[in-house]
């Protein structure tokens, strides 16, 4: 009898490198991720992301992570390097970039550290909203990468009318994870940590031209709480903070289901007239 050999999830196909010199791994865009222009910018983060994690030289842990998305990342072949700038006796610094003909379409930095236990606490609050097996799970529609997450909205889905009047809030709480389920890592949670659309849409009720210029994602969560998290939901909260000249900031929360700080992330994006 045959054994039956299953798949990689897809995430894990489209965050797949393989080495191609020092401090450098090839990888591909995927189209399952595929977003209005280019691949979803969450995905482009775990793949920068994934060669750190990969780097036979890393230390410890991620604690921070931030990436900058210089231009239009394009379908198709892409390289990153990634290279430790600085190793202390507990702590590393990286520099990345995922480069394309040569010329860098995204760069990023990223802090590791081997973490010691010490006295702790959360100040944030998590958001009290229903569980999500009471909430409708969100029909998949628009663009590819979406229908790879279960997402259940608490508050705050896109606007189902483009009339430009908005609310007074752009605030988003939704639980989501993987689809089909994946147990929660550090490359997925960055890859959610990047899941909510604009929060001008939110706002206004208006389509402009949009994107996400930078991206930071604070780890609280180890890799042991990440793995007791394993594939439930993830509960998500986005607002934003300041809508100016064309530039608009968000800052976002990712909990468990227990009521663990997961990740804090924060999002600059910018937006035309």
């Amino acid at each position: 009898m045959r054994a039956h050999r299953m798949s990689p999830h897809v995430l894990d196909q489209a965050i797949a490198l393989e080495p191609a010199g020092d401090d450098l791994w090839r990888g591909r865009t995927h189209a399952e991720y595929a977003n209005f222009i280019g691949p979803y910018g969450g995905v482009t983060a775990a793949q920068l992301l994934q060669a750190v994690l990969l780097h036979p030289q890393r230390l410890g842990e991620l604690v921070a992570f931030t990436i900058n998305f210089a231009a239009a990342v394009a379908d198709g072949e892409f390289h990153v390097r990634a290279r430790p700038a600085r190793t202390n006796r507990s702590t590393q610094h990286w520099v990345v970039e995922m480069l394309q003909d040569d010329q860098p379409v995204a760069t990023g930095t990223a802090m590791t550290a081997v973490r010691r236990r010490t006295w702790g606490a959360t100040e944030a609050e998590m958001p009290q909203v229903p569980p999500p097996q009471d909430l409708p799970r969100e029909a998949a529609r628009g663009v590819a990468w979406v229908r790879h997450y279960e997402r259940r909205y608490a508050e705050g889905n896109v606007p189902t009318e483009w009339k430009g009047q908005g609310g007074p809030s752009s605030r988003t709480r939704l639980w989501l994870r993987d689809a089909p389920d994946r147990p929660l890592d550090f490359a997925s949670l960055t890859a959610m940590a990047d899941n909510f659309f604009p929060r001008l849409w939110l706002r206004r009720a208006t389509q402009v031209p949009i994107g996400t210029v930078s991206m930071t994602v604070y780890y609280h969560a180890d890799s042991t709480l990440l793995q007791a998290t394993g594939t439930d939901y993830v509960l998500a909260q986005a607002q934003g903070q300041g809508f100016r000249n064309g530039y608009l900031d968000q800052a976002g929360q990712l909990w468990n289901r227990q009521g663990d700080l997961l990740a804090t992330t924060h999002q600059l994006m910018y937006y035309k007239e």
